[in-house]
């Protein structure tokens, strides 16, 4: 086993590092992700019974998780796997996007929203909850699935994927993608304590999205705005999976976080970019 703290090999049957002292093994995850808990106020779910975390609680866990030396790879084939899954998810949603079009008009819309609903939470549930990168993988895939079928309405509503303006919204979300995970793997140090900032403000940005959309108003303000909070947050995510043990499972989940926010700027993008266009 290695050690999450200083990266010493030693024993299965230790419960902490003979060097540095950290705990090790999967109670002393849990407990990382109970005291972050604590340390949120309750903001993160934690539930000791069923051993399930979520937010920072999973995150922590995620990070301070000990594993064999035969779990862990290296740097260069974890960021692999990252990159591939996530490329992975935009092909199908390419795929997809060509294929389907507008998907509302051969499926009743309460029905999607069900299905996609539990594709969506299944998909995530599998994903975290699991170790074995296949299962996680088949997770990341329950999202993605449902989350392009989604997009293809989107997209036919801008022309389709053959528009200008939908490969022009592309094409900027990744050079932002492409550079904003160069300074989060320049300077790491830039990202280290976004995450409750960035949830704060995401939040608070959904609940103004919602009144504006009941009173009627424009939105254009709201699309930049969040456009550039799912810029800064591939950043982060980038850096977060810079954090976790370097083992194929941990570049799944990773990818899953990045994909989400790859597709989310993406279609806040697009929505600027339309408008842009509309008033040349």
């Amino acid at each position: 086993m290695i050690c999450p703290n200083c990266n010493s090999k030693i024993d299965n049957s230790c419960t902490s590092c003979p060097l540095c002292g950290a705990e090790v093994g999967r109670g002393a995850a849990n407990r990382s992700g109970a005291n972050a808990y604590r340390n949120q106020g309750g903001a993160a779910g934690y539930a000791s019974g069923s051993g399930i975390l979520l937010g920072a609680a999973a995150r922590a866990a995620r990070a301070n998780a000990a594993f064999s030396e035969g779990e862990l790879v290296s740097p260069r084939l974890y960021n692999g796997v990252l990159l591939g899954v996530v490329l992975w998810g935009l092909l199908v949603n390419l795929v997809l996007c060509s294929t389907v079009h507008d998907l509302l008009l051969h499926v009743n819309p309460l029905v999607f929203i069900i299905g996609y609903s539990v594709c969506a939470i299944a998909g995530i549930f599998i994903s975290r909850r699991s170790s074995n990168p296949w299962i996680s993988f088949l997770g990341y895939n329950l999202l993605v699935v449902p989350f392009g079928l989604m997009l293809t309405t989107v997209v036919e509503g801008y022309g389709g994927i053959s528009a200008d303006v939908v490969k022009d919204a592309f094409l900027y979300t990744l050079l932002i993608a492409v550079g904003i995970s160069g300074v989060a793997l320049a300077f790491p140090q830039l990202f280290e304590k976004l995450g409750g900032v960035l949830a704060g403000v995401l939040l608070g940005l959904l609940i103004c999205e919602v009144v504006l959309l009941i009173l009627g108003r424009d939105q254009a303000l709201v699309d930049w705005l969040v456009a550039g909070l799912f810029g800064v947050y591939i950043g982060y995510d980038v850096y977060r999976s810079q954090q976790y043990p370097k083992t194929i499972d941990n570049a799944v989940d990773s990818a899953l976080d990045i994909y989400l926010d790859f597709v989310n700027l993406f279609i806040r993008v697009l929505s600027i970019a339309a408008r842009n266009r509309r008033r040349d």
